[in-house]
């Protein structure tokens, strides 16, 4: 009521007013007070729990419960500060809106950050790969050193620190190499057409066996696999333990060689044959 307004009323009236509207300020001021209060209670509450639930679940990061807690406490938060304003008369209709609007705006600038998040949270709960596995991903490999909601961190067999974004390794083929306990060991031996394939595929044999890094079951594969340009290739195939793959790959090229020089067998070199053509 403005002073034109109270023109025409007595001191009672206008007194009787502002005693009105006082009271309703201040009733006002209570309650957007207690609901603040509460509110923040509520959020602080929620966050918590939602938090201390969320870690008793093994699947679910510790970062990945933060931040699931942090959203719910802070849109409690969000929704109490609206109610609060409109408590004083405030248009939330028009906040709620200019808030959509910032939310869609801060969206579409962190559009690339957001995908990171996303695909990091996909990679937390669905654990393609954990701390310690030698992976490849986006076309990197090496030893995971740490997964964040925005990046994962690996170490190449150089001791190179390799970044990779999230959305990146969410959206390629991922080859974990430590996702199983043993591994497939893959050899090409080669030996002289003059050679005995028999005896060549015992010494092998032999030499594989007398190994015990190399399982029994699944048996080793041993047989002729190509008759090259100048020389019978044999396959083999030996499973390992994951981590005696590469020691076992490393000794048996040398300790096939020395049982072949042993007994006799030869490993040919490549052949080649000149033509010459005369006038």
């Amino acid at each position: 009521m403005n002073p034109t307004q109270m023109e025409g009323f007595d001191a009672g009236q206008v007194a009787e007013y502002v005693v009105r509207v006082g009271a309703d300020v201040v009733l006002n001021v209570i309650l957007a007070a207690l609901i603040l209060v509460v509110g923040l209670f509520v959020a602080g509450l929620v966050g918590r729990n939602l938090r201390k639930a969320l870690s008793k679940n093994e699947r679910v990061d510790q970062t990945l419960a933060s931040l699931f807690s942090n959203i719910a406490r802070y849109g409690i938060i969000v929704v109490v500060i609206v109610a609060v304003l409109g408590r004083f008369g405030v248009e939330t209709t028009s906040i709620v809106a200019a808030l959509g609007a910032a939310v869609l705006a801060i969206g579409l600038a962190l559009q690339g950050t957001l995908s990171n998040v996303a695909a990091g949270v996909m990679i937390v709960l669905f654990r393609p790969f954990k701390l310690g596995d030698f992976v490849e991903i986006a076309g990197v490999t090496g030893t995971v050193k740490e997964i964040t909601l925005f990046f994962t961190e690996l170490n190449s067999v150089d001791n190179k620190q390799l970044i990779v974004p999230n959305g990146q390794a969410w959206g390629n083929v991922i080859t974990n190499f430590s996702a199983y306990p043993t591994r497939r060991a893959d050899f090409t031996f080669s030996i002289s057409y003059d050679d005995d394939i028999d005896k060549a595929q015992r010494v092998i044999r032999e030499v594989f066996e007398a190994d015990e890094r190399v399982l029994k079951d699944p048996e080793l594969f041993c047989e002729v696999s190509a008759h090259g340009g100048s020389s019978i290739d044999l396959t083999v195939r030996a499973w390992t333990r994951a981590e005696d793959l590469w020691p076992v790959h490393f000794h048996m090229l040398k300790a096939v060689k020395q049982a072949f020089d042993r007994e006799g067998i030869e490993i040919p070199y490549p052949h080649q044959v000149e033509i010459q053509k005369r006038a």
